[in-house]
């Protein structure tokens, strides 16, 4: 058996910084367009997030403590997911910079709102890929005994997807192409996706 560091995570983790980000990576970045009750817009990254149904397509992000992004989809009930890619990267970086709920994100990391077609809150346009998303549901987190979290998770069914002409290859989406970025964990790590990376696996039947 190979030598192991374990750890409980209520009595700390005693290492420098704490790997459990690291442990469950890389992860897809939520990048997350919503709109204040007052119009105001909000443009911001979620390391917590992914996609979890197929019919309909349903993703989710989670916000630790209850954030403006939470709070404007609760009010309007409608957002936009879009991709952070690695030309994005220093974009996507500023618009996490902590500001009050009065500045608009969008302008901030100097992007362009892009008109959605279907819900009110604009996409990045300089992205190669978004989601149009409305509301499903806001679920706050629990602890094993019962005990609510500081943290919430927002899902949102996926009406509409926006995806460049050049990423779809013989009607196939490349999803190196994109260059999608990735957190990694820790207090700055990224990755990006490298076509030598890919390989196919079938399921056994």
């Amino acid at each position: 058996m190979q030598d192991a560091y374990f750890y409980e995570p209520a009595k700390g983790h005693g290492l420098p910084h704490d790997p459990f980000n690291a442990l469950v990576a890389p992860r897809p970045i939520g990048w997350i367009g919503s709109r204040g009750a007052e119009g105001v817009l909000n443009l911001a990254p979620y390391s917590f997030f992914n996609a979890f149904n197929y019919h309909p397509p349903i993703i989710g992000f989670s916000s630790i403590t209850y954030k403006d992004s939470v709070r404007n989809i609760e009010a309007t009930k409608e957002f936009t997911w879009n991709l952070a890619t690695r030309p994005l990267a220093e974009a996507m970086n500023q618009s996490c910079k902590a500001v009050p709920p009065e500045v608009n994100e969008f302008e901030l990391a100097g992007l362009t709102a892009e008109p959605s077609r279907l819900v009110s809150v604009p996409r990045v346009a300089e992205t190669p890929v978004s989601f149009e998303c409305r509301l499903s549901q806001i679920l706050r987190l629990n602890t094993a005994a019962g005990e609510a979290v500081d943290t919430w998770v927002v899902f949102g069914e996926v009406v509409g997807v926006h995806i460049a002409a050049h990423l779809l290859k013989d009607g196939i989406y490349d999803t190196a192409a994109a260059e999608p970025i990735l957190r990694a964990g820790g207090p700055a790590g990224y990755f990006s996706v490298d076509p030598s990376q890919y390989f196919e696996m079938y399921r056994p039947r």
